[in-house]
């Protein structure tokens, strides 16, 4: 099978006075069906890998492909598109509209990945069905915990069918047992066959992963067990 992440020698430099890199040139491959997580203290240089593997910033060095495209050979058009088809993020804050219904979040988010306007309604449902919250599409933001609205954002991110769930710090704004709520719910999703990259700098969050990468000064190591 293609790999859904493939890094080749990828790296980011910020240019100066004076330069600085905030990706080391690293090879990292993520195969369909995994669940990976990438931890690191602030400033090591989990969101530039962030940026970069969301497509959001461009490597100034190296190759990078998405389920098989050289995405290097894009353009920004076509970088955007092709995020929007395949990527699913899921943020710290929940980025949902608070005067929409959930059902009306997932559905509008849909309208910018190129989703038929005749299949939003059951998509956006039927992704609120997957996180659990068939009770509550139609519930503001406001009215939601935080757990629940953590759960509208994924079912976003799910509702485009993305080859990759890119969550960064999914769990941050959330107690301990609702954060436990929303891990076990990537837990179902992965094994459900989704692919799922979890950056975080909680190393509880981080042993969910069935490996781990550790950031530290840009530089991406596989952690080994012990």
């Amino acid at each position: 099978m293609t790999p859904v992440i493939e890094f080749g020698q990828v790296g980011l430099v910020y240019p100066g006075p004076p330069p600085v890199e905030a990706l080391v040139p690293c090879d990292l491959v993520v195969e369909q069906g995994e669940f990976v997580t990438v931890v690191g203290p602030s400033g090591s240089g989990k969101s530039t890998f962030l940026n970069i593997a969301g497509l959001l910033d461009a490597p100034t060095s190296g190759t990078y492909l998405l389920d098989g495209i050289d995405t290097g050979s894009l353009k920004d058009s076509e970088r955007t598109a092709l995020r929007g088809r395949r990527i699913g993020f899921v943020f710290q804050s929940f980025h949902l509209l608070p005067h929409r219904s959930a059902l009306e979040n997932v559905l509008l988010a849909m309208v910018y990945n190129g989703v038929p306007r005749s299949e939003r309604r059951d998509r956006a449902h039927e992704a609120l069905v997957r996180v659990g919250l068939a009770h509550r599409v139609d519930a503001l933001p406001t009215r939601l915990s935080g757990g629940e609205r953590q759960r509208v954002a994924i079912a976003r991110a799910l509702a485009a069918r993305p080859s990759l769930l890119l969550c960064d710090e999914p769990t941050g704004n959330l107690d301990t047992t609702t954060a436990e709520t929303v891990l076990n719910l990537l837990d179902e999703l992965h094994s459900d066959g989704m692919t799922v990259l979890v950056i975080t700098h909680d190393l509880e969050v981080a042993a969910r992963g069935q490996r781990t990468i550790a950031v530290r000064d840009g530089v991406l190591r596989e952690q080994v067990a012990a």
